[in-house]
């Protein structure tokens, strides 16, 4: 009979705790993964069932949110501008193309398209 090392008999396999460990990484790598496919899932069908808003709307704020970027990466820039919406006052902020932001000024005032958390357009009056 000979003595057990490394946790699955003889000197042929990895320790039982590294198995382990491993496992709890995969389902933890697997249960990330699945909570951001089903948020953006979630969003998606929530945007997709809200309807299409068209109001008239002012430009309040706009901001960037730059990520990545560092050592060998490339940086990514998400652009978000506010409006307000000119009945009710109430405020949305949505993610804008890139060449759209640009081209907006805080107080521009216009006509504002979105469904949900979608932006669809804005159409600026002068």
């Amino acid at each position: 009979m000979e003595p057990e090392f490394g946790g699955m008999g003889g000197f042929g396999g990895p320790p039982v705790w590294w198995v382990f460990a491993a496992g709890l990484v995969t389902v933890a790598v697997v249960l990330i993964f699945g909570t951001v496919i089903f948020r953006g899932v979630s969003v998606w069908a929530k945007n997709n069932a809200s309807p299409v808003k068209t109001v008239f709307a002012r430009v309040v704020a706009k901001r960037g949110h730059v990520s990545g970027g560092g050592g060998e990466t490339s940086a990514s820039t998400w652009y978000y501008v506010t409006f307000e919406r000119e009945q009710d006052g109430e405020r949305v902020e949505l993610q804008v193309p890139a060449r759209l932001y640009g081209l907006l000024v805080e107080s521009d005032r216009g006509t504002l398209t979105y469904q949900g958390t979608r932006f669809q357009g804005f159409e600026r009056q002068i």
